[in-house]
C-alpha cells in the first residue's frame, strides 16, 4: 500500500445454487487466496452467497435465513484477513427484499448496499423478487445484522490510507444512463466495486470490458468488476465468471471467461488522485448525504504485479502503427496550418542525419504532399562542422534525395574559425564556447536563408532534449515552429521505424539513422567515428523519458518514480545506475527551465508537453530542493 498502490482482486468462486453454506465456504477460500496474493480488496459476484439463478426460491424463508447465516459464516472465516471483502446476497428489510452487497472487514459487516436498478427485461425478471433501493441510509432492523447501515449512499474508507475509498454498485446499476458510481466518485470514492451476474453471449465479453474500462476512465477511478460464473444454473443462461480490473480508462487485468481464474492487479491511487486534482472539471460534490464507514488495513509494501512499461510513451504493439500515423498527422496538420496562415513559400530545415531532423523532414514532406505543394519547396541544408562524420552527412543527403526535397551543403567551419578569431577563442579548446558557437552559427544561417526564400525555419529538437535542457540557447533551441517539441526521443525511434516499414525506398536510410549513436557532433570525430555520444554524457534517453513521463504526467515523487523504474527496467539497469541518472534528470530539469520559458510554437501530440503556454508552467528560478532532497535520501 506504499506509494498509493492497492492490490485488488475480482474472483468468481464456484456457485452451488441455493446452497449458501457451500457458497460461503467458496468465498472464504477465495478471500484467503486473494489475501495470500497480497490483495487488500476482493470483489465477488452479485448474489454470490445464494447464486443469481435461484428464481422463485428467493421468496423462500429458508433460503433467506440461510443467506444471512452464510454471511455470518463468511465474517468468521475471513476475520483474520487484512482484506476488504464485498459479497452479494438477498436481504429482507422493512418487509421488502433487496439484492445487496455486503462489505466486510476484520469479521465485521461495515455496510449493506442494495441494488438501485433491478433488471427486468428480456431474460431478467429481478422485479419479480427484488425492490429497487430506497433513498437515504437506514439501519438494518433484525437478526445478526441488526444496526448495520443499509443504503446506496455509503462509502468505505481505509483509515490508514484515506485515498482508498470504495463505493459499490451492482449489475444493472452500471448499465443505466446515470449509474450510482457517478455519485459515489463525486462524493469521494476512488475505487468502485462492481458485483454482477451478466450472462454470457457472443460479443458480451468485449462489451462488458469496454463498459468497465470506459466507466473507470470517465470517473477517474479504479473499477473492480466480478461477474457470476461456474455453477450458476444453465437452464436458459450461461455465466462465464469474467472479471475485470480497470483504472483511469485502462484495463489492468481480466480473467479469461470460463477459466474460473481470478483477476488480480495493482490499482495506483496516486494516478487517480493526480488526475482528479489536475482536471478541474472533475466534480466534487462532497459527501453530504453519504455515510462513511471506516475500516483498518495494515500498511504494507505492495508487491507490484501490474505491467510497468519501460517505454510509457509507446503504445502496445497492436496499436503502434495507428498511433504513429496519428502523431505524424497531428504534426503535419500543425505545420500546414502555420504555412497557410503565414503565407510562407518554403520551409527551411537543418538536416544532420540524426533522429530528430529526419523526423522533421519526413513530417514536412507529409505536410507539403497534403497541401499539394512540391517537395522541392522544402529547403534542406546540411551544415557540417568540426564533428560531422561522413556517415551522418551521407544519410542526410540520401534522405533528402529520396524525398525529393531541395538539398544544399553549407560548411560552417570557415565561419566558425572567423568567429573564434573575433572572440579570441582557441580552436584547440573544446569547451562550451567551441560547441555552442557552431550551433548558433547554424541557426543564424537557417534564419537568414528563411528570410531570403520567404520561408519558415523548422525546429527539430524533441521533448526529451527540452526536458534535459540539451539544446544551445538561441541555437538549436530556437526556430519559427518546433515540429518535434512534444515528441520524446523514444517515440521518435518508433515513428522513423514506422515510416521505414511503410516506405521501402526509405528503409535502408532510416535504418542506418536509427543505428547511429545520438550526438550533436560538435566535437571533432575520432578516426572518422562520432566522438560525442549524448547518452554517455546525460544518460540513457529511455530512462529520462521514463522519469519525464511519471514526473510530468502523474506528478509522482522521486521515490515512487525510482520504484517504478526499478520494476520496469529490472534486469537491464541496477538501482544505483537508475538513481544516478534520476539525480541528473531532476538537476537538469529544474536548472534548464529558462530555455523552455521562451520556446517557439509547436504542435502537442500527447499527454505531456513542455510548452510554456499551457503544457508546463514553472518559474525559471524554481528551486529543486525538495526533489533533490528526496533523491538524496533514496
Amino acid at each position: 500500500m506504499h506509494d498509493g498502490f492497492i492490490k485488488a482482486c475480482a474472483a468468481s468462486p464456484r456457485v452451488h445454487v441455493a446452497d449458501c453454506a457451500q457458497n460461503a465456504q467458496g468465498i472464504i477460500e477465495a478471500a484467503h487466496a486473494a489475501a495470500n496474493a497480497g490483495a487488500k480488496l476482493l470483489v465477488t459476484p452479485e448474489l454470490g452467497i445464494t447464486g443469481y439463478t435461484c428464481g422463485d426460491l428467493f421468496l423462500q424463508e429458508a433460503l433467506l435465513a440461510d443467506a444471512t447465516e452464510a454471511l455470518v459464516q463468511v465474517c468468521r472465516g475471513t476475520a483474520a484477513l487484512p482484506l476488504l471483502l464485498v459479497a452479494g446476497l438477498p436481504l429482507r428489510h422493512r418487509g421488502k427484499l433487496y439484492n445487496c452487497a455486503a462489505v466486510l472487514c476484520a469479521g465485521r459487516v461495515l455496510g449493506l448496499v442494495p441494488k438501485s436498478q433491478p433488471a427486468n427485461y428480456s431474460e431478467f425478471s429481478e422485479l419479480r423478487y427484488f425492490s429497487p433501493a430506497f433513498a437515504g441510509v437506514e439501519r438494518f432492523e433484525q437478526g445478526p445484522l441488526r444496526g448495520v447501515p443499509i443504503g446506496v449512499q455509503m462509502l468505505f474508507r481505509c483509515e490508514e490510507m484515506p485515498a482508498l475509498t470504495v463505493g459499490v454498485e451492482i449489475g444493472e446499476d452500471l448499465w443505466v444512463p446515470a449509474p450510482p458510481s457517478i455519485f459515489h466518485v463525486a462524493a469521494g470514492a476512488t475505487v468502485i466495486a462492481g458485483l454482477a451476474a451478466t450472462p454470457e453471449a457472443a460479443g458480451m465479453a468485449e462489451k462488458r470490458r469496454s463498459l468497465v474500462t470506459g466507466q473507470s476512465g470517465r470517473l477517474l477511478c479504479g473499477y473492480v468488476y466480478a461477474n457470476a460464473g461456474c455453477g450458476e444454473s444453465t437452464t436458459d443462461l450461461v455465466f462465464a465468471g469474467h472479471g475485470c480490473i480497470a483504472e483511469n480508462g485502462a484495463l489492468l487485468a481480466e480473467s479469461i471467461p470460463f477459466s474460473g481464474a481470478a483477476a488480480t492487479s495493482d490499482i495506483d491511487l496516486g494516478r487517480i488522485l493526480h488526475d482528479r486534482q489536475r482536471i478541474t472539471s472533475f466534480p466534487d460534490a462532497g459527501a453530504a448525504g453519504y455515510i462513511l464507514a471506516g475500516f483498518q488495513l495494515p500498511i504494507e509494501q505492495t508487491v507490484l504485479t501490474r505491467e510497468i512499461s519501460p517505454a510509457p510513451f509507446i503504445p502496445p504493439q497492436g496499436q503502434l502503427a495507428a498511433r504513429c500515423e496519428e502523431i505524424l498527422s497531428i504534426q503535419a496538420a500543425g505545420l500546414q496550418k502555420r504555412l497557410e496562415y503565414t503565407g510562407c513559400k518554403t520551409v527551411v530545415i537543418g538536416i544532420s542525419g540524426g533522429l530528430d531532423s529526419s523526423l522533421a523532414l519526413l513530417v514536412a514532406a507529409r505536410a507539403f504532399a497534403g497541401m499539394g505543394r512540391p517537395a522541392k519547396d522544402i529547403l534542406a541544408y546540411s551544415m557540417p562542422g568540426f564533428g560531422t562524420t561522413a556517415r551522418t552527412r551521407a544519410n542526410a543527403e540520401s534522405l533528402c534525395k529520396a524525398l525529393g526535397v531541395s538539398f544544399a551543403v553549407i560548411d560552417i567551419t570557415k565561419t566558425a574559425r572567423a568567429h573564434f578569431e573575433e572572440i579570441a577563442q582557441s580552436e584547440d579548446v573544446h569547451d562550451v564556447v567551441y560547441e555552442n558557437a557552431q550551433a548558433r552559427i547554424r541557426t543564424l544561417t537557417l534564419m537568414d536563408l528563411a528570410n531570403r526564400h520567404g520561408g519558415l525555419v523548422l525546429g527539430t529538437g524533441d521533448l526529451s532534449e527540452l526536458a534535459l535542457g540539451w539544446a544551445t540557447y538561441n541555437g538549436d533551441h530556437m526556430s519559427m515552429y518546433g515540429l518535434n517539441a512534444s515528441v520524446p526521443k523514444t517515440l521518435i525511434r518508433h515513428l522513423l521505424a514506422h515510416e521505414a516499414e511503410k516506405s521501402p525506398h526509405l528503409a535502408k536510410i532510416l535504418g542506418d539513422v536509427l543505428d547511429t549513436p545520438v550526438s550533436p557532433e560538435l566535437l571533432p570525430a575520432k578516426d572518422g567515428e562520432i566522438a560525442q555520444k549524448t547518452e554517455e554524457l546525460v544518460g540513457p534517453y529511455e530512462l529520462h523519458d521514463f522519469f519525464l513521463y511519471y514526473m510530468l504526467r502523474w506528478g509522482f515523487a522521486p521515490g515512487k518514480v525510482l520504484r517504478l523504474a526499478c520494476t520496469a527496467f529490472a534486469g537491464k539497469y541496477e538501482q544505483d545506475t537508475i538513481l544516478k541518472w534520476l539525480k541528473v534528470f531532476y538537476q537538469r530539469f529544474f536548472s534548464q527551465q529558462y530555455k523552455r520559458s521562451c520556446l517557439p510554437d509547436a504542435p502537442k501530440v500527447g499527454s505531456v508537453s513542455l510548452s510554456p503556454r499551457g503544457g508546463w508552467c514553472m518559474p525559471s528560478d524554481a528551486s529543486a530542493a525538495a526533489w533533490m532532497r528526496e533523491v538524496g535520501n533514496l
